[in-house]
C-alpha cells in the first residue's frame, strides 16, 4: 500500500484541531508504518502535561515506541502539521525514521530546514527524508487563526 501523505497530514490537522480546542498550540503529528498505516497520533499538550517536551510529535514517538515495542521506529513516517522543533528532530533522528513530512515550515523554530537543518548534520549517523508543504496553507492557516484568537485580533 503506497502512503496517502495527503490522508495523513489530514489527520494530523484533526490532531492540531483537537490541540487548539484544549487551547494548545494547534500542532498535530501522526506515526505511520512503511505501508501508511497508522501506528500513533498526538496534539502538543505541554500545558495539560505541565511538560515542556509534551510536543506532538515527541508524544507521537512515544506511542509508536510502545505500539512497535521497540525505541526503533525504522522505515516509520513522522507526518507534522508545521515543522519540528530542535527537540522533535533530534527525537526523530534518534527514533530512525525514514522520513519526515510537515506541512508548513516554521522560521523562528524549525529544525528541517528553516531555521536549522539537523538533518544535514554530518556528524550524526542517520539521515531522514524530508517532504515539506504538504497541505501547507492549510497547516499555516490553523496557526494563524490560534494565534489571532490568543491575541484577540
Amino acid at each position: 500500500m503506497a502512503q496517502d501523505l495527503y490522508y495523513l497530514m489530514t489527520q494530523a490537522i484533526m490532531e492540531a484541531k483537537e490541540g487548539f480546542a484544549k487551547g494548545e498550540v494547534p500542532v498535530g503529528a501522526v506515526l505511520a508504518d512503511p505501508d501508511g498505516r497508522i501506528l500513533a497520533r498526538a496534539h502538543n499538550q505541554p500545558i495539560a502535561f505541565k511538560d515542556p517536551t509534551a510536543h506532538a510529535e515527541i508524544l507521537a514517538l512515544r506511542k509508536g515506541g510502545a505500539a512497535c515495542n521497540n525505541y526503533r521506529l525504522n522505515g516509520s513516517i513522522l507526518v507534522v502539521t508545521i515543522e519540528p522543533c530542535l527537540m522533535c528532530m533530534g527525537a526523530a533522528i534518534n527514533a530512525r525514521i525514514a522520513r519526515l513530512v510537515f506541512g508548513a515550515h516554521d522560521p523562528k523554530a524549525g529544525a528541517a530546514g528553516s531555521l536549522y537543518d539537523l538533518n544535514q548534520d554530518d556528524r550524526l549517523n542517520h539521515r531522514v527524508e524530508v517532504t515539506a508543504g504538504i497541505m501547507e496553507e492549510e497547516c499555516r492557516a490553523l496557526m494563524k487563526e490560534f494565534f489571532q484568537t490568543r491575541r484577540g485580533n
